[in-house]
């Protein structure tokens, strides 16, 4: 059988086998569950975990048992921390936050060891004068996925002029290599952004969205295409002909410098989904490859469907989650069934999916990519959603799809699985991780009133194996998948709650 070896490798490391070693870390009474954290990762042998709550920060590092071996109080940041980003190597990693003082907001950087010593002293990337405290959360950190390229960027919007844009790119040692300031001009019906993604060369895109009135699908979608070493940018437009598209999915493929966009479409505006949109554009000659659609037929739409509902709507409460490239030229795609009900709020996918800044981002000033909805993957221990009404939220099927270099489909599976909570999300949806071989999926399912962690195996060919329950877990502890890590070749920490406490559980597998 034919391995795959696919892009994630560099961010995901790899490797999941059914788990021969479960090590938790001890509850700490500090550890609440509104605490926010961030999995830094494996440094110098040890694990990382950075935690806030509310003006305290703490780096806690944790040996190869998870028993913790300090707790560092970094007491000499500044007050008024709005964000933090952390860029993580072998033996040290950098810490990027912004703050604010009197109408200045400051971006700084500091490099810590794996100790979580100080290995410089605050370095000042940026300031930007803002007014009043709401939009204090301006800068944003992105790596490209081997790591030696970090970009800082902030997006403001300039009333009718459109955006302007300011990037700075920096090599693996936080030297500075390019400073670019542009003006994009848009109006308010182009002003949707995806996320903001960087390649291995320092070359950067974001996708821009349009539509043609402020409750409407997209329409209209351009690649905005920024050479590291060059100030102006280029549009790629796309060709969508009669398609109105759902959420943009932007990938780079660094094996064979391309750029892959992907998203669900509708033939019908407001209608089903009926497919997926793919466009495939090539760095080295600056062309569009190819654009296709792939239609779904009446199996797949069988096979996505949750435990209700029509085959024609199956699609309509799925979201694109992955775009995996593959080093021949294909490239997979996941989508994952998800939507909340409750007795006063009716789900509306318009809703979920444009009624956050992060598609927004002329509604308040400067684009933030942290006011996102609790599904997207960061861990949010408030719920937005409930406002004094019982939500319930549910997971259903993952849907893969392997597609050729060309966008003609290889295979498709379908991993089944059923979720739901009440009143928090924390518990449910997946993590993905990719060995290399094949593609690993964790999730909980409860049995028995309990929730107990599953893995589930694709293979280059499509064919599904589920692996036993995993053993020697401790059922006292509930994982939260979604916001897990990847920290060594054969290695995961997942977040989990124990009686209301946050801790971490290290797999070996």
């Amino acid at each position: 059988m034919k391995n795959i070896v696919f892009i994630s490798f560099l961010m995901l490391w790899a490797g999941i086998l059914p788990a021969q070693n479960i090590n938790y870390s001890i509850p700490d009474r500090d550890d609440a569950k509104d605490m926010n954290f961030e999995i830094i990762g494996k440094v110098s042998g040890n694990y990382s975990i950075y935690k806030n709550n509310r003006n305290s920060h703490d780096i806690c590092i944790y040996n190869n048992e998870m028993e913790l071996k300090n707790r560092i109080s970094m007491e000499f940041l500044p007050e008024r921390i709005t964000n933090v980003d952390f860029v993580a190597y072998g033996d040290f990693y950098y810490m990027i936050y912004q703050y604010q003082k009197k109408n200045i907001l400051h971006c700084e950087m500091i490099k810590l060891n794996g100790e979580g010593k100080l290995m410089t002293e605050a370095v000042e990337l940026d300031t930007t004068q803002i007014s009043g405290s709401s939009e204090n959360k301006i800068y944003s950190v992105i790596n490209s996925d081997d790591k030696k390229k970090i970009l800082v960027f902030k997006v403001k919007r300039q009333h009718e002029k459109g955006y302007q844009i300011t990037s700075l790119l920096y090599d693996n040692q936080m030297s500075l290599i390019k400073k670019s300031v542009f003006t994009l001009q848009v109006n308010n019906k182009d002003g949707l952004f995806t996320d903001f993604l960087l390649d291995n060369d320092g070359d950067f895109v974001v996708g821009l969205c349009g539509r043609s009135g402020n409750r409407e699908y997209i329409n209209k979608f351009e690649l905005l295409f920024k050479k590291a070493e060059e100030d102006t940018p280029i549009l790629i437009p796309a060709n969508l002909e009669d398609k109105t598209l759902d959420e943009v999915k932007i990938k780079f493929d660094n094996y064979n410098k391309r750029i892959i966009t992907t998203s669900l479409y509708y033939k019908l505006k407001k209608s089903n989904i009926d497919g997926i949109y793919s466009m495939i554009w090539d760095k080295k000659n600056e062309t569009t490859l190819k654009e296709t659609s792939f239609q779904f037929n009446d199996s797949i739409r069988l096979d996505a469907k949750g435990e209700s509902g029509a085959i024609k709507t199956a699609f309509n409460d799925h979201f694109i989650k992955q775009v995996i490239p593959l080093q021949d030229g294909g490239y997979a795609v996941t989508t994952e069934l998800y939507y909340s009900s409750s007795k006063s709020n009716v789900w509306n996918r318009y809703d979920y999916l444009y009624g956050n800044n992060m598609f927004f981002p002329y509604s308040y000033g400067y684009y933030s990519p942290f006011n996102r909805f609790n599904y997207l993957g960061y861990y949010d221990p408030f719920n937005r959603f409930n406002m004094g009404n019982q939500v319930r939220y549910t997971c259903g099927n993952i849907m893969v799809f392997f597609f050729e270099a060309d966008g003609s489909l290889r295979w498709n599976n379908t991993i089944r699985k059923s979720q739901f909570d009440d009143n928090t999300d924390s518990y449910l949806s997946y993590q993905l991780f990719n060995t290399g071989t094949d593609l690993r999926f964790l999730f909980n399912q409860k049995e028995k009133r309990e929730l107990l962690l599953n893995s589930v195996s694709v293979d280059s060919d499509g064919k599904i194996k589920r692996q036993p329950t995993l053993k020697n877990i401790n059922r006292d502890y509930e994982f939260m998948p979604k916001y897990g890590k990847q920290v060594g070749l054969r290695q995961v920490i997942l977040p989990c709650m124990y009686k209301n406490y946050i801790c971490f559980a290290k797999l070996d597998f």
